[in-house]
């Protein structure tokens, strides 16, 4: 799974160890993630912690006009242009589900511009791109086509923050040679077996 042993389950703190449960009961398995950050659990409740504000904002009690689909299109497309296997097939995943949409992971990881996106959806990517590959060239200019399609300061804001919290998971997922649980390929391709 990866450089790095991840812990058993039964040697997590109760804390981590009830999370990890709850997504294994959601999910039907463990991603690979929750176990390989829980060697450093003080570092695994903040990534988690700071994963949830970004990425289930209602959990923290904040709204959002960007959707799940919107968040995990974002994460894929970013994991992309970052070279981070674990993340584009882990959230391209989530994203087929979120978007009903079986290639549009694959369109988003490969080139977004000629994705079956929405021009909203678009405008979003070039921004998170910007983000991602060029952040010091962000200027108030590229904020107008953002604006234009409803977006308001806050989502933009959202945009930015998942680009670069990301930015860190798929550095350290590639550091540590993360791989995608297998489960992941077939997510939102085929349909979900009882």
């Amino acid at each position: 799974m990866s450089r790095y042993p991840a812990p058993e389950l039964k040697d997590l703190p109760d804390d981590i160890k009830a999370k990890v449960l709850e997504v294994q009961e959601k999910a039907g398995f463990v991603p690979n993630v929750f176990l390989a950050f829980a060697r450093r659990p003080a570092e695994w409740r903040a990534f988690f912690a700071y994963h949830d504000a970004l990425m289930v904002p209602e959990s923290v009690g904040r709204t959002s006009h960007l959707t799940k689909g919107d968040r995990e299109m974002i994460v894929t497309t970013t994991s992309a242009a970052n070279h981070c296997l674990y993340c584009v097939v882990a959230h391209g995943a989530l994203l087929r589900i979120y978007e009903k949409k079986p290639l549009v992971a694959d369109q988003v990881a490969v080139n977004h511009h000629k994705a079956d996106i929405t021009p909203r959806q678009k405008a979003m990517i070039d921004f998170a791109m910007k983000v991602c590959l060029h952040s010091d060239e962000i200027g108030d200019a590229d904020f107008a086509p953002l604006h234009a399609h409803g977006f308001d300061d806050e989502d933009i804001w959202d945009i930015a923050a998942i680009t670069a919290f990301f930015g860190l998971s798929n550095r350290m997922a590639s550091f540590s040679h993360m791989m995608p649980n297998p489960e992941f390929y077939l997510m939102g391709r085929v349909p979900k077996t009882q």
